[in-house]
């Protein structure tokens, strides 16, 4: 299955933002383990990077991309997708950039902690306890 994975689940990983951490873990960890096919919008990168270097160090920050760029597919928008993004009925722009991310790369669902901020895309968007829950996915280990 593929998944697109929201900023805000990387951030809550890499940041161990609590009490979302174990639940983002491991969706995350289910990607690394190669169980999900992980899908990453190419825009999340500089802001993955910005605040993990800005809540932490540099090489907190070098360490979040490097680990992106070995489990995850980036998915890059061209113009004509920086275009539908611009044009859909989302309050914001970055969720609908998203949304299209994961379309062109046929995501089964963005996973965020924002659900209802999703309500208006083509793919849907579960929270990861619940991804978690409703697909009854352990995994061994956090990342």
């Amino acid at each position: 299955m593929i998944i697109a994975v929201d900023i805000n689940v990387l951030l809550d990983v890499f940041q161990n933002r609590q009490p979302h951490y174990a639940a983002s873990a491991g969706v995350m960890n289910l990607v690394m383990q190669g169980t999900l096919k992980g899908v990453c919008p190419s825009h999340a990168l500089t802001t993955l990077y910005y605040l993990a270097r800005r809540h932490g160090t540099q090489a907190d920050a070098e360490s979040a991309i490097d680990s992106v760029l070995q489990h995850f597919e980036i998915v890059s928008l061209d113009h004509a997708g920086w275009q539908t993004v611009r044009h859909l009925p989302f309050a914001d722009f970055e969720d609908a950039a998203v949304s299209v991310t994961a379309a062109k790369a046929n995501a089964a669902f963005i996973i965020t902690r924002n659900e209802a901020d999703f309500a208006q895309s083509s793919v849907p968007a579960i929270a990861p306890s619940a991804f978690l829950g409703r697909f009854a996915v352990a995994p061994s280990s956090t990342p």
